[in-house]
């Protein structure tokens, strides 16, 4: 089975847990804090593996966690980081996030491996809490949280030409001679349920990889027949061969065929709708109307588009058609065909975002990935750990922030889960 669009559930490590811990030696009066750091959380990237050619295996493993990372000990003993998790993909892979739609990683390149969660850092231990008025610490910080996310896995099709045009009108057969592909044949719509490859040997030139799409119909932009998501495969190819039928075995009209196939392209990428094209006339040795190919050659000459008559079933034309497939390809850049914005490829923890305080039902809320950080940092019970947790609150201007809004003693205060009573 051919799978190429899967959603799993993806989470990095959790960091480990920093230690209290005191040091307790013979013959040493008063030992100082020597807990140590919690170990990092694995992280999880995606690698491409060149031997898988779909997605299958995602459709019965959803769920994907690295390894947390181990907690502190004394003694500044650290924990033991998590081991990373690297899920392996086929060679055209995009990775997105569910919620934004944003694109992570395009896995297009043999032996390319990215990073997309990382691993939550290790807390730090009691140790580095100490200064000269705080000279034991009761407290550690515990390890970050590792990334979650629920991640879109879909997989392009990397092919140099792609064989576009409506279902039964030989596609397959065409692949089938000119490579060694051996897709399922028949005399009716919709026989190629799923897109295949073949590699076009070099006795027309330089080899290339050529796809054989689904057969398209009209409204396949929203949906329609096999909708949009063989649509996608095409946008990966650097040239399409516009197959049509000008048998009139069927009763199509050529010209509205084209027509019809290039608004679904336009409708689903303003950008595929450029992509260049050659138009075969396929099913030349059993025409019944001249006039249709003349009527579609006429069409091709106005938008100087190049056409080849073709007979896929006995090869008239095969040779001709490959051999121009071949120079046409040394003149098309293996341009990237996914963009991705640097700032938008990996999402970190660790990256700083502005505290918010808001006042919601009385209640002041304090939000933000740093506040959430010392949240995980203090030990409200210790009266040291509270003094820094407060010392902290005003060199964040968090304090100043909540004056601002007119706090008043008394009122409470939301930070994370705790919910706390101010008093100025």
């Amino acid at each position: 089975m051919f799978t190429d669009y899967v959603k799993i559930i993806a989470k990095a490590g959790n960091g480990g847990d920093g230690a209290v811990s005191f040091r307790r030696e013979k013959y040493v009066a008063a030992g100082g804090p020597d807990g140590g750091d919690g170990g990092k959380g694995g992280s999880v990237y995606f690698e491409v593996d060149q031997d898988r050619n779909t997605l299958i295996d995602f459709r019965y493993q959803k769920k994907f966690k690295a390894e947390n990372g181990k907690n502190g000990e004394g003694a500044h003993r650290f924990g033991k980081s998590g081991e990373d998790l690297v899920i392996k993909v086929p060679l055209g892979t995009i990775v997105k996030d569910s919620e934004t739609g944003k694109v992570l990683a395009d896995l297009s390149e043999l032996g390319q491996k990215e990073l997309i969660l990382a691993g939550g850092r290790g807390g730090k231990g009691n140790s580095h809490f100490a200064t000269s008025t705080r000279q034991a610490p009761h407290f550690s910080q515990e390890g970050e949280k590792g990334e979650e996310k629920e991640l879109i896995l879909e997989l392009k099709l990397l092919a140099d030409v792609g064989l576009l045009g409506f279902p039964n009108v030989g596609k397959s057969t065409l692949l089938s001679v000119v490579t060694d592909a051996t897709p399922k044949i028949a005399d009716y719509h919709f026989t190629t349920l799923e897109p295949n490859l073949g590699v076009v040997k070099g006795e027309y030139g330089d080899s290339f990889v050529i796809a054989d799409i689904p057969g398209i119909i009209e409204g396949a932009s929203q949906g329609i027949g096999l909708g949009i998501q063989f649509l996608r495969h095409i946008e990966r190819t650097r040239l399409l061969l516009h197959v049509i039928d000008v048998s009139g075995i069927e009763g199509r009209n050529p010209v509205q065929d084209f027509n019809t196939i290039n608004e679904e392209l336009k409708q689903y990428s303003e950008k595929l709708s450029k992509r260049k094209q050659v138009i075969v006339a396929n099913k030349v040795d059993s025409m019944q109307d001249e006039s249709l190919y003349q009527e579609l050659e006429k069409m091709a000459k106005e938008q100087e588009i190049e056409i080849y008559k073709i007979s896929a079933a006995t090869k008239q034309g095969i040779k001709e058609l490959m051999i121009r497939v071949s120079e046409i390809l040394k003149t098309l850049p293996k341009e990237d065909l996914i963009e991705i914005q640097k700032e938008e490829k990996i999402y970190t923890l660790q990256e700083q975002e502005e505290v918010s305080v808001r006042k919601e039902d009385g209640v002041y809320i304090v939000s933000g990935l740093a506040v959430e950080k010392l949240m995980r940092t203090v030990n409200l019970a210790d009266n040291e750990s509270l003094h820094y947790f407060h010392r902290r609150l005003k060199e964040m201007e968090i304090n100043q922030k909540l004056k601002e809004l007119g706090i008043q003693d008394g009122d409470w205060v939301q930070i994370s889960d705790y919910e706390l009573e101010w008093e100025d």
